[in-house]
Protein backbone atom coordinates (compact mmCIF):
# COMPACT_ATOMS: atom_id res chain seq x y z
CA UNK A 1 0.00 0.00 0.00
CA UNK A 2 2.97 2.19 1.07
CA UNK A 3 4.31 1.71 -2.76
CA UNK A 4 1.08 2.65 -4.29
CA UNK A 5 0.52 5.48 -2.61
CA UNK A 6 4.32 6.70 -3.15
CA UNK A 7 3.80 5.95 -6.72
CA UNK A 8 0.35 8.29 -6.76
CA UNK A 9 1.98 10.81 -4.58
CA UNK A 10 5.09 10.55 -7.10
CA UNK A 11 2.64 10.89 -10.50
CA UNK A 12 0.66 14.04 -8.55
CA UNK A 13 4.35 16.15 -8.02
CA UNK A 14 5.19 15.41 -11.85
CA UNK A 15 1.54 16.32 -12.95
CA UNK A 16 1.98 19.75 -10.52
CA UNK A 17 5.16 20.67 -11.87
CA UNK A 18 4.53 20.30 -14.84
CA UNK A 19 1.28 22.12 -15.28
CA UNK A 20 2.86 25.03 -13.40
CA UNK A 21 5.43 25.60 -15.90
CA UNK A 22 2.67 25.16 -18.99
CA UNK A 23 1.13 28.00 -17.08
CA UNK A 24 4.13 30.25 -17.05
CA UNK A 25 4.28 29.34 -20.85
CA UNK A 26 1.02 30.25 -21.11
CA UNK A 27 1.40 33.33 -19.99
CA UNK A 28 4.57 34.21 -21.79
CA UNK A 29 2.32 33.58 -25.28
CA UNK A 30 -0.26 35.56 -23.85
CA UNK A 31 2.26 38.62 -23.26
CA UNK A 32 4.02 37.79 -26.23
CA UNK A 33 7.48 36.96 -24.78
CA UNK A 34 10.16 35.46 -26.08
CA UNK A 35 11.65 33.47 -23.57
CA UNK A 36 10.52 31.52 -20.51
CA UNK A 37 13.62 30.68 -17.71
CA UNK A 38 13.51 28.35 -15.01
CA UNK A 39 16.38 28.18 -12.01
CA UNK A 40 16.22 25.94 -9.02
CA UNK A 41 15.79 27.63 -6.27
CA UNK A 42 14.95 31.01 -8.32
CA UNK A 43 12.21 32.63 -8.99
CA UNK A 44 11.02 31.78 -12.39
CA UNK A 45 11.55 34.80 -14.99
CA UNK A 46 10.62 35.27 -18.61
CA UNK A 47 12.06 37.93 -21.38
CA UNK A 48 9.40 40.43 -22.23
CA UNK A 49 9.81 43.17 -24.89
CA UNK A 50 14.22 42.09 -24.65
CA UNK A 51 14.11 42.89 -20.39
CA UNK A 52 14.14 39.74 -17.86
CA UNK A 53 11.32 39.80 -15.44
CA UNK A 54 9.95 37.85 -12.95
CA UNK A 55 6.85 35.77 -13.15
CA UNK A 56 5.68 34.49 -9.90
CA UNK A 57 6.97 35.29 -6.38
CA UNK A 58 7.04 31.48 -5.78
CA UNK A 59 10.85 29.69 -5.99
CA UNK A 60 11.29 26.79 -8.09
CA UNK A 61 12.69 24.36 -5.48
CA UNK A 62 15.89 21.80 -6.70
CA UNK A 63 13.82 19.27 -6.31
CA UNK A 64 10.94 20.69 -8.61
CA UNK A 65 13.52 21.41 -11.37
CA UNK A 66 14.75 18.11 -11.28
CA UNK A 67 11.40 16.32 -11.82
CA UNK A 68 10.89 18.80 -14.47
CA UNK A 69 13.21 17.77 -16.08
CA UNK A 70 12.68 13.84 -16.00
CA UNK A 71 9.22 14.62 -17.00
CA UNK A 72 9.84 16.56 -20.05
CA UNK A 73 13.49 14.80 -20.84
CA UNK A 74 12.11 11.03 -19.88
CA UNK A 75 14.22 9.03 -22.23
CA UNK A 76 16.68 11.39 -22.89
CA UNK A 77 17.15 12.24 -18.85
CA UNK A 78 20.35 9.56 -18.98
CA UNK A 79 21.58 11.64 -21.51
CA UNK A 80 21.19 14.94 -20.01
CA UNK A 81 23.21 13.71 -16.45
CA UNK A 82 26.00 12.51 -18.70
CA UNK A 83 26.33 15.52 -21.08
CA UNK A 84 25.26 18.16 -18.39
CA UNK A 85 23.29 20.19 -21.08
CA UNK A 86 20.58 19.43 -24.07
CA UNK A 87 18.66 20.85 -26.38
CA UNK A 88 15.20 19.95 -27.22
CA UNK A 89 11.95 20.16 -28.35
CA UNK A 90 8.95 20.95 -26.55
CA UNK A 91 5.25 20.60 -27.91
CA UNK A 92 2.99 22.77 -26.08
CA UNK A 93 -0.16 22.32 -28.24
CA UNK A 94 -0.89 21.96 -31.43
CA UNK A 95 0.13 25.96 -32.62
CA UNK A 96 2.70 26.51 -30.31
CA UNK A 97 6.21 24.73 -29.25
CA UNK A 98 8.79 25.82 -27.29
CA UNK A 99 13.00 25.19 -28.39
CA UNK A 100 13.91 24.11 -24.73
CA UNK A 101 17.86 23.92 -23.16
CA UNK A 102 18.45 22.26 -19.96
CA UNK A 103 22.04 22.28 -18.06
CA UNK A 104 23.14 21.71 -14.77
CA UNK A 105 24.07 24.74 -12.74
CA UNK A 106 25.44 25.44 -9.33
CA UNK A 107 22.06 25.19 -7.72
CA UNK A 108 20.46 22.19 -9.66
CA UNK A 109 18.64 22.19 -13.12
CA UNK A 110 18.05 25.54 -15.46
CA UNK A 111 15.88 25.77 -17.88
CA UNK A 112 15.11 28.21 -20.79
CA UNK A 113 12.23 27.85 -22.93
CA UNK A 114 11.91 29.49 -26.72
CA UNK A 115 8.79 30.22 -27.97
CA UNK A 116 7.93 29.00 -31.69
CA UNK A 117 4.75 29.88 -33.54
CA UNK A 118 3.85 26.46 -35.66
CA UNK A 119 2.46 29.28 -38.04
CA UNK A 120 5.19 30.76 -40.16
CA UNK A 121 5.16 34.34 -40.56
CA UNK A 122 6.02 35.95 -43.80
CA UNK A 123 8.80 38.23 -44.90
CA UNK A 124 6.20 40.99 -45.61
CA UNK A 125 4.48 40.26 -42.44
CA UNK A 126 7.70 40.87 -40.16
CA UNK A 127 8.35 43.85 -41.95
CA UNK A 128 11.71 43.12 -43.01
CA UNK A 129 13.09 44.91 -46.17
CA UNK A 130 11.22 44.25 -49.31
CA UNK A 131 14.65 43.31 -50.92
CA UNK A 132 14.97 40.54 -48.95
CA UNK A 133 12.63 38.62 -51.18
CA UNK A 134 15.57 38.69 -54.01
CA UNK A 135 17.49 36.19 -51.77
CA UNK A 136 14.11 33.68 -52.43
CA UNK A 137 15.26 33.66 -56.24
CA UNK A 138 18.71 32.95 -56.25
CA UNK A 139 19.26 29.91 -57.48
CA UNK A 140 22.84 28.87 -56.56
CA UNK A 141 25.15 30.99 -53.51
CA UNK A 142 25.77 31.17 -49.55
CA UNK A 143 23.27 33.59 -47.80
CA UNK A 144 23.61 33.88 -44.53
CA UNK A 145 21.55 35.58 -41.37
CA UNK A 146 23.98 36.71 -38.35
CA UNK A 147 22.92 38.27 -35.36
CA UNK A 148 23.06 38.27 -31.44
CA UNK A 149 21.32 35.09 -29.88
CA UNK A 150 17.67 36.30 -29.90
CA UNK A 151 18.19 39.10 -32.79
CA UNK A 152 15.14 36.73 -34.83
CA UNK A 153 17.34 34.78 -37.59
CA UNK A 154 15.87 31.57 -37.19
CA UNK A 155 12.23 33.59 -37.52
CA UNK A 156 13.87 35.19 -40.62
CA UNK A 157 15.71 31.91 -42.59
CA UNK A 158 11.90 30.23 -41.68
CA UNK A 159 10.14 33.49 -43.74
CA UNK A 160 13.10 32.91 -46.88
CA UNK A 161 11.96 29.14 -46.79
CA UNK A 162 8.25 29.66 -46.71
CA UNK A 163 8.39 32.26 -49.43
CA UNK A 164 10.63 29.81 -51.70
CA UNK A 165 8.47 27.13 -51.04
CA UNK A 166 5.14 28.66 -51.97
CA UNK A 167 6.22 29.81 -55.67
CA UNK A 168 9.40 27.85 -56.48
CA UNK A 169 9.65 23.85 -57.18
CA UNK A 170 12.46 22.67 -55.31
CA UNK A 171 14.17 20.00 -52.89
CA UNK A 172 15.06 21.81 -49.90
CA UNK A 173 16.84 19.78 -47.16
CA UNK A 174 17.19 21.74 -43.48
CA UNK A 175 19.65 20.79 -41.02
CA UNK A 176 18.79 21.87 -37.76
CA UNK A 177 19.63 21.16 -33.84
CA UNK A 178 17.11 21.21 -33.27
CA UNK A 179 13.90 21.41 -35.99
CA UNK A 180 12.14 25.20 -34.91
CA UNK A 181 10.27 26.01 -37.29
CA UNK A 182 8.16 22.73 -39.25
CA UNK A 183 7.50 23.18 -42.98
CA UNK A 184 4.67 21.76 -45.19
CA UNK A 185 5.46 20.97 -48.83
CA UNK A 186 3.52 23.16 -50.92
CA UNK A 187 5.50 23.91 -54.04
CA UNK A 188 8.36 22.81 -52.85
CA UNK A 189 9.47 18.97 -51.18
CA UNK A 190 11.25 19.58 -47.70
CA UNK A 191 13.16 17.10 -45.95
CA UNK A 192 13.54 18.29 -42.00
CA UNK A 193 16.44 16.48 -40.63
CA UNK A 194 17.72 16.74 -36.74
CA UNK A 195 20.75 16.85 -35.76
CA UNK A 196 21.01 14.08 -32.31
CA UNK A 197 17.93 12.04 -33.71
CA UNK A 198 18.53 12.12 -37.51
CA UNK A 199 22.35 13.00 -38.41
CA UNK A 200 25.16 12.89 -35.62
CA UNK A 201 26.47 16.10 -36.86
CA UNK A 202 26.12 19.31 -39.11
CA UNK A 203 29.26 18.19 -40.95
CA UNK A 204 27.56 14.53 -41.53
CA UNK A 205 24.40 15.87 -42.39
CA UNK A 206 26.01 18.29 -45.15
CA UNK A 207 28.08 15.90 -46.37
CA UNK A 208 25.31 13.30 -46.75
CA UNK A 209 23.03 16.22 -48.56
CA UNK A 210 25.29 16.51 -51.72
CA UNK A 211 24.14 13.12 -52.39
CA UNK A 212 20.64 13.48 -52.07
CA UNK A 213 19.60 15.70 -55.01
CA UNK A 214 18.91 18.53 -53.23
CA UNK A 215 18.25 22.21 -54.73
CA UNK A 216 18.67 24.46 -51.56
CA UNK A 217 19.98 23.66 -47.68
CA UNK A 218 19.70 25.41 -44.86
CA UNK A 219 22.43 24.58 -42.26
CA UNK A 220 20.96 25.60 -38.62
CA UNK A 221 24.38 27.21 -37.63
CA UNK A 222 27.67 26.75 -39.12
CA UNK A 223 29.70 26.05 -36.24
CA UNK A 224 33.26 24.48 -36.78
CA UNK A 225 35.52 24.81 -39.98
CA UNK A 226 34.16 21.44 -41.63
CA UNK A 227 30.51 22.60 -41.68
CA UNK A 228 31.64 25.74 -43.01
CA UNK A 229 34.15 24.26 -45.78
CA UNK A 230 31.37 21.70 -47.34
CA UNK A 231 29.00 24.58 -46.77
CA UNK A 232 31.26 26.93 -49.32
CA UNK A 233 31.69 23.53 -51.71
CA UNK A 234 27.96 22.51 -51.73
CA UNK A 235 27.58 26.44 -52.58
CA UNK A 236 30.35 26.09 -55.15
CA UNK A 237 28.79 23.25 -57.15
CA UNK A 238 25.31 25.18 -57.71
CA UNK A 239 23.40 24.67 -54.81
CA UNK A 240 21.54 27.51 -52.63
CA UNK A 241 22.72 27.39 -49.00
CA UNK A 242 21.28 29.06 -46.14
CA UNK A 243 23.01 29.14 -42.69
CA UNK A 244 23.84 31.44 -39.68
CA UNK A 245 26.13 32.64 -37.72
CA UNK A 246 26.68 34.87 -34.32
CA UNK A 247 28.31 37.94 -35.85
CA UNK A 248 27.13 41.49 -35.95
CA UNK A 249 27.28 42.86 -39.26
CA UNK A 250 28.41 41.72 -42.90
CA UNK A 251 32.49 43.02 -42.17
CA UNK A 252 32.66 40.84 -39.02
CA UNK A 253 31.00 37.84 -40.68
CA UNK A 254 33.08 37.74 -43.72
CA UNK A 255 36.07 38.44 -41.67
CA UNK A 256 34.59 35.24 -39.33
CA UNK A 257 34.44 33.26 -42.23
CA UNK A 258 38.03 33.71 -43.39
CA UNK A 259 39.69 33.77 -40.31
CA UNK A 260 38.45 30.69 -38.78
CA UNK A 261 40.64 28.74 -41.36
CA UNK A 262 44.34 27.97 -40.63
CA UNK A 263 46.57 30.85 -42.54
CA UNK A 264 47.90 28.96 -45.32
CA UNK A 265 43.88 28.40 -46.39
CA UNK A 266 42.37 31.56 -45.99
CA UNK A 267 43.30 33.11 -49.48
CA UNK A 268 41.51 30.21 -51.11
CA UNK A 269 38.34 30.59 -48.82
CA UNK A 270 38.00 34.76 -49.49
CA UNK A 271 38.54 33.31 -53.25
CA UNK A 272 35.89 31.10 -52.74
CA UNK A 273 33.51 33.28 -50.76
CA UNK A 274 33.82 36.23 -52.47
CA UNK A 275 32.84 33.85 -55.76
CA UNK A 276 29.78 32.21 -53.93
CA UNK A 277 28.67 34.40 -51.45
CA UNK A 278 25.37 35.20 -52.33
CA UNK A 279 24.38 37.88 -49.54
CA UNK A 280 24.37 38.52 -46.15
CA UNK A 281 21.53 39.79 -43.68
CA UNK A 282 22.49 41.31 -40.11
CA UNK A 283 20.05 41.94 -37.72
CA UNK A 284 19.69 43.74 -34.44
CA UNK A 285 16.41 44.16 -32.21
CA UNK A 286 15.52 47.67 -31.15
CA UNK A 287 13.11 48.85 -29.33
CA UNK A 288 10.18 51.00 -30.61
CA UNK A 289 8.71 53.90 -28.74
CA UNK A 290 5.27 51.88 -28.04
CA UNK A 291 7.58 49.13 -25.67
CA UNK A 292 7.89 46.30 -28.77
CA UNK A 293 10.74 44.97 -30.49
CA UNK A 294 11.34 45.92 -34.35
CA UNK A 295 14.18 44.26 -36.50
CA UNK A 296 16.82 46.78 -38.34
CA UNK A 297 18.40 45.01 -40.81
CA UNK A 298 22.04 44.90 -42.80
CA UNK A 299 21.66 43.87 -46.10
CA UNK A 300 24.23 42.68 -48.13
CA UNK A 301 24.46 41.76 -51.88
CA UNK A 302 27.03 40.16 -53.39
CA UNK A 303 27.38 42.57 -56.48
CA UNK A 304 30.63 42.88 -58.43
CA UNK A 305 32.16 46.06 -56.29
CA UNK A 306 31.59 43.90 -52.78
CA UNK A 307 32.98 40.40 -54.31
CA UNK A 308 35.95 42.61 -55.31
CA UNK A 309 36.11 44.35 -52.23
CA UNK A 310 36.35 40.98 -50.75
CA UNK A 311 38.95 39.71 -52.74
CA UNK A 312 41.26 42.49 -51.92
CA UNK A 313 40.78 42.39 -47.91
CA UNK A 314 39.58 45.85 -48.25
CA UNK A 315 36.98 44.63 -45.68
CA UNK A 316 36.15 48.46 -43.95
CA UNK A 317 35.17 49.88 -46.61
CA UNK A 318 31.87 47.69 -47.66
CA UNK A 319 29.82 49.56 -44.81
CA UNK A 320 30.25 52.72 -46.99
CA UNK A 321 29.25 50.45 -50.37
CA UNK A 322 26.20 48.96 -48.99
CA UNK A 323 25.23 52.93 -48.56
CA UNK A 324 25.82 53.16 -52.05
CA UNK A 325 24.33 50.72 -53.39
CA UNK A 326 20.76 51.60 -51.77
CA UNK A 327 19.05 52.70 -54.21
CA UNK A 328 20.20 50.70 -57.03
CA UNK A 329 20.64 46.67 -55.70
CA UNK A 330 18.86 47.79 -52.22
CA UNK A 331 21.60 46.84 -49.58
CA UNK A 332 21.95 49.22 -47.02
CA UNK A 333 24.24 49.01 -43.53
CA UNK A 334 22.76 49.02 -40.06
CA UNK A 335 23.08 52.93 -39.26
CA UNK A 336 20.92 53.36 -42.21
CA UNK A 337 18.36 50.96 -41.34
CA UNK A 338 18.16 52.58 -37.68
CA UNK A 339 18.11 56.19 -39.54
CA UNK A 340 15.09 54.95 -41.27
CA UNK A 341 13.25 53.40 -38.68
CA UNK A 342 13.66 56.87 -36.47
CA UNK A 343 12.92 58.66 -39.61
CA UNK A 344 9.39 56.97 -39.63
CA UNK A 345 8.92 57.52 -35.75
CA UNK A 346 9.38 53.74 -34.91
CA UNK A 347 12.12 54.43 -32.31
CA UNK A 348 13.77 57.18 -30.78
CA UNK A 349 17.11 59.16 -31.42
CA UNK A 350 18.43 57.68 -28.22
CA UNK A 351 17.56 54.08 -29.05
CA UNK A 352 18.92 54.75 -32.69
CA UNK A 353 22.68 55.77 -31.62
CA UNK A 354 22.39 53.27 -28.82
CA UNK A 355 22.07 50.84 -31.43
CA UNK A 356 24.73 52.45 -34.04
CA UNK A 357 27.51 51.20 -35.27
CA UNK A 358 29.16 54.71 -36.14
CA UNK A 359 27.06 56.48 -33.26
CA UNK A 360 28.96 59.93 -34.20
CA UNK A 361 28.36 59.29 -37.79
CA UNK A 362 24.17 58.46 -37.43
CA UNK A 363 24.48 61.61 -34.84
CA UNK A 364 25.33 63.70 -37.66
CA UNK A 365 22.82 62.39 -40.30
CA UNK A 366 20.13 62.51 -38.12
CA UNK A 367 20.90 66.36 -37.19
CA UNK A 368 21.53 66.98 -40.88
CA UNK A 369 17.56 65.81 -41.76
CA UNK A 370 16.11 67.34 -38.67
CA UNK A 371 14.52 70.16 -40.62
CA UNK A 372 12.31 67.25 -42.29
CA UNK A 373 11.23 65.25 -39.66
CA UNK A 374 7.78 66.01 -37.98
CA UNK A 375 9.71 65.34 -34.36
CA UNK A 376 5.88 64.96 -32.90
CA UNK A 377 5.82 61.66 -34.78
CA UNK A 378 9.16 60.39 -33.31
CA UNK A 379 8.49 60.78 -30.17
CA UNK A 380 6.15 59.05 -27.25
CA UNK A 381 7.41 57.06 -24.66
CA UNK A 382 8.29 53.24 -24.09
CA UNK A 383 6.47 51.38 -21.83
CA UNK A 384 8.65 50.79 -18.82
CA UNK A 385 8.41 46.87 -19.18
CA UNK A 386 9.93 46.05 -15.53
CA UNK A 387 7.01 47.76 -14.02
CA UNK A 388 4.23 46.27 -16.20
CA UNK A 389 0.92 44.96 -14.07
CA UNK A 390 0.95 40.98 -14.99
CA UNK A 391 -1.99 39.20 -14.42
CA UNK A 392 -2.13 36.72 -11.06
CA UNK A 393 -3.99 34.53 -13.36
CA UNK A 394 -1.84 33.79 -16.09
CA UNK A 395 2.14 34.14 -14.49
CA UNK A 396 0.63 33.14 -11.22
CA UNK A 397 1.66 36.27 -9.04
CA UNK A 398 -0.02 37.07 -5.71
CA UNK A 399 -0.32 40.57 -5.12
CA UNK A 400 -0.05 42.00 -1.45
Amino acid sequence: MDNIDHGININALTFEVTNRVRQYMKGLIEYGGSDLHIKANAQVRARINGEIVPVTKEKMSKEDALTLAKEMLRGRFKEFVEKKEIDFLYVYDEKIRFRGNMFFQMDGVSAVFRVIPVDIVTIDELELPSALHKFTDLSRGLVLVTGVTGSGKSTTLAALIDAINRKHRKHIITIEDPIEFVHKDRKCLINQRSIGQDSLSFANALRSALREDPDIILVGEMRDVETIDTALHAAETGHLVFSTLHTLDAKETINRIISIFPAEDQNRIRNTLASVLGGVISQRLVKTVDGKKTAAVEILFNTSYIQKLILEGRDLEIKEALDQGTQIYGTQSFDTALLKLYREGKITEDEALRNASSPNDLKLRIEGMQSEIDMGQSGGSATPHSDTNYEADIFGLKED
